[in-house]
């Protein structure tokens, strides 16, 4: 690496610099002819080469030679012109810029790809004035503010077309609800006269709860009644008012005193009334009864040595 970087040079002895000139190329040439230089640049469009078919895409680099020809002027704005070889058969292809149309034109050596984005490059759009132009373009504005409209235009209409016909699939599904809802009332309320009809789980169920309470009023309304009747029994063959017992429910035992006897014939009497109602008692035992019993106090007095005055009547 070092043998490549020589920072110093052998002289001879018999060296004169004086001998030694630079060499220069006569200014006569470059005067008569345009100015060339050699430049790096990047292919400005996608071109096809004449030659051998090559195709070569936009951004391809190119070692090109810059010409710059001092006539060739758009007003006041130089052109410039270059020279590049195919990458395939090295065939020449030149060139130049265009401020006219902002843009480049292939002179020679290649074809330039068609680009549809691009206006004014081929056939007789390429020499139209600046006031054709400007024709055109207000014009393709215009159709293209109309295509704007027309397309708002047909939008709009395509809602309210699919507005009305979801409106109307949803009267048509109110409307089968609603008659599916009456036809299922009629078979219900059918099914309900006539004792036919098929009922869902959720109404068996509610039919057969209305049913037990049903019953189980019936028997609570039936053992009331019995236990009223026992009642009126028990209260026929009680106690009289001077605490003497007149007789028992069967009307067996008579006890002493002044009612006896209108007490046993009460009794007969009684017996002798209801025979249905004994008769249609049954033998089982009765069920407990729940009503309030009061509990007779009991007479503490004596106990605690507080005489208790005898009435005077």
């Amino acid at each position: 690496m070092s043998e490549r970087k020589v920072l110093t040079k052998y002289y001879p002895p018999d060296f004169d610099p004086s001998l030694v000139g630079r060499a220069r190329k006569p200014k006569g040439s470059q005067a008569q002819g345009p100015k060339v230089q050699t430049v790096r640049l990047m292919a400005p469009f996608s071109l096809r080469c004449v030659s051998c078919g090559e195709y070569m895409y936009r951004g391809r680099k190119f070692n090109a030679r810059k010409e710059t020809p001092p006539g060739e002027r758009y007003l006041g704005i130089q052109l410039y012109r270059f020279y590049i070889r195919c990458t395939r058969c090295s065939a020449e292809i030149v060139f130049r810029t265009d401020p006219k149309n902002q843009d480049y034109v292939v002179e020679r050596g290649a074809k330039r790809n068609t680009d549809p984005w691009k206006r004014g490059l081929d056939g007789g759009a390429a020499d139209e004035t600046d006031e054709q132009r400007l024709d055109r373009l207000e014009r393709e504005m215009a159709e293209a503010e109309g295509e704007e409209e027309r397309n708002a235009m047909a939008e709009l209409e395509a809602k309210t077309e699919e507005a009305k016909r979801e409106m109307a699939v949803a009267d048509a599904l109110d409307e089968i609800r609603s008659r599916n809802e009456r036809l299922k009332n009629a078979q219900r309320e059918a099914g309900d006269l006539f004792g036919n009809g098929v009922l869902s789980a959720e109404e068996e169920e509610r039919r057969r709860q209305d049913e037990e309470d049903a019953e189980a009023a019936r028997r609570a309304f039936a053992f009331a009644r019995r236990q009223d009747l026992l009642e009126e029994v028990v209260e026929e063959d009680g106690v009289d008012g001077d605490g003497v017992l007149s007789g028992n429910v069967n009307g067996g035992a008579v006890g002493s005193g002044p009612g006896s006897g209108s007490s046993s014939a009460a009794a007969a009497s009684t017996s002798g009334s209801k025979p249905s109602s004994a008769a249609a008692t049954p033998d089982i035992p009765p069920p407990p009864s729940f009503k309030r019993v009061v509990k007779k106090k009991k007479d503490h007095a004596a106990l605690l040595g507080i005489k208790k005055k005898q009435p005077l009547v």
